[in-house]
This record gives C-alpha cells, sequence and structure tokens, in this order.
C-alpha cells in the first residue's frame, strides 16, 4: 500500500520561496490539532486543504470517551478574529465536499470565510479543463496569469464583502476578505491532482502562485 501525500508539491513550492509548512496528516488532526488560541499564535496562518469538519469537532476524548473538549472551528475563529490568517483550499473534503461529507456550512468556521457554502455536494468536475482567469489587477490575480487548466474545483458563492481575485468559468477561485484583525482566503481547486494536474504543478508559476496565498493569509 502507498500512502499518498497530496500536499508534497505545494509544501515544495512554498519552501522554495522561504515559507516553512508544517503539515498534520488527516488521521493526525483529531488528536493533535491545538486546542487552544495560545497554541495556534505561534502559527501565521491555517491552511485547510481536504479535511472535514469532523476532524476538528470529534476528538477522540469526545467522540469515544464522551467527553467535553473546545470546540476548534471556534478557536480558529477567534485565532483569526485577533489577527492570524484562514486558508481553505479546495478538495473532495473541503468546504462542503463529496456528498456534503466535510460538512462546514453549518459550522463556526463558515462565517470566516470569503464565501457561501452551498448545502449540497459543491463538487465541480472538469476532466476537459477550466483555465483560471484573473477577475482583478491585484497580487494574487497577477499570479494566475498564465496558469495551465485545472480539473476542478468546490462551487462557492462570494460573500458581497469579499475580494474576487480569480475565477473559472463563473465560479470564484480565489477570494479574500477581512476577518476582524485577521484575514481569510479561499483557493476553491485543490493543492495537488487530481484537480491540480501535473501540468499545474510543474508550471513555472506555481511557485510564485503558492507564495503569494501564503503570504497574503500571513500578513507578510
Amino acid at each position: 500500500m502507498v500512502f499518498e501525500r497530496g500536499a508534497d508539491a505545494f509544501i515544495a513550492a512554498a519552501a522554495r520561496t522561504g515559507i516553512e509548512v508544517e503539515q498534520l496528516y488527516a488521521h493526525d488532526v483529531p488528536e493533535r490539532f491545538p486546542d487552544t488560541v495560545e497554541e495556534l499564535a505561534g502559527y501565521d496562518a491555517v491552511l485547510l486543504s481536504d479535511i472535514g469538519a469532523n476532524s476538528f469537532l470529534l476528538p477522540p476524548a469526545t467522540w469515544v470517551g464522551g467527553r467535553s473538549r473546545p470546540n476548534r472551528l471556534e478557536v480558529i475563529g477567534e485565532y483569526v478574529r485577533a489577527g492570524g490568517g484562514l486558508m481553505m483550499a479546495g478538495g473532495y473534503l473541503s468546504f462542503q465536499g463529496f456528498q456534503a461529507r466535510a460538512n462546514f456550512a453549518r459550522t463556526p468556521l463558515a462565517d470566516l470565510l470569503p464565501v457561501q457554502l452551498l448545502d449540497c455536494d459543491d463538487r465541480v468536475e472538469c476532466p476537459q479543463g477550466v483555465r483560471p482567469v484573473a477577475a482583478d489587477a491585484g497580487l494574487l490575480a497577477s499570479a494566475i496569469q498564465g496558469a495551465p487548466d485545472l480539473l476542478g474545483y468546490n462551487r462557492v458563492l462570494a460573500r458581497p464583502q469579499a475580494q474576487v481575485h480569480a475565477s473559472v468559468g463563473q465560479d470564484v477561485l480565489i477570494a479574500t476578505m477581512a476577518v476582524g484583525a485577521g484575514r481569510s482566503l479561499v483557493w476553491t481547486s485543490d493543492i495537488g491532482p487530481h484537480w491540480c494536474p501535473t501540468p499545474f504543478l510543474e508550471w513555472d508559476g506555481f511557485a510564485p502562485l503558492v507564495d503569494a496565498m501564503l503570504r497574503w493569509g500571513a500578513a507578510a
């Protein structure tokens, strides 16, 4: 059995621009994700990708032991409003995801995002490819110029106060929003295959795009 690590190319791209990403695998999140704002304060931003809401809401102490624990999605909210950054990337367990099993729409995290989540399976599969298009003249939009096709994304709706920087078809690809003293960003496609295919990962603009998104999230 091969353990596929879908974030490897993304983390390597960040490292090439001097950004360190500390990864928690999905199976480690219920046990190891921080319970407090103080623990999260040691990080510039939190990036969620292909990890459902239940992994945060049901640590082993609650799921197995029936004990009360902090709501870590509320903790993320406190962290962001106090000045932290949040980024959500798309995938089968992002936003609402496959059969809506990511299920963030009715959680405290939904209010932090610059987009509204659909109450359904929100995946849009594009095996034929869909071209990212810049939606404004800012840094994040410039970073997507000339990008290869993507193969899918999660469909979301931009909030009125959000800034949409790039789109795919008629839908949001990159959007940002201020949240209290902090900020949030969404990238609605994946950070690895299959939605973010090999030509995209090998594109010479991939590392600058990763850098632009992470530095915006970290206010760096």
